[in-house]
């Protein structure tokens, strides 16, 4: 099972625990999976069928360059974290 971790505010927002179980062969198929799940989620994470650009994933500790394209193992650790900006 995929273990997802979300951002405090969209946790916050959708009354979700620190960590939700999910399953996809990829980025895209698991936001849709926790889309069902938990409808509305997808446009707090993607926009114009990307990444927003306020998120980032790390998937098992590296941050993904392939966006939602990105393919997943059975067993991954998701984190989706909010962008940090600034110098």
């Amino acid at each position: 099972m995929i273990k997802v971790f979300l951002p405090y505010k969209t946790r916050k927002l959708f009354d979700l625990p620190v960590e939700i179980d999910a399953e996809g062969n990829n980025l895209r198929n698991l936001i849709e999976f926790l889309d069902i799940k938990y409808p509305g989620l997808k446009q707090e994470l993607v926009d114009d069928e990307k990444l927003k650009p306020t998120i980032s994933a790390v998937i098992d500790g590296r941050t993904t360059r392939l966006g939602l394209i990105q393919k997943l193992d059975k067993v991954s650790e998701i984190h989706f974290l909010p962008s940090i900006a600034g110098g």
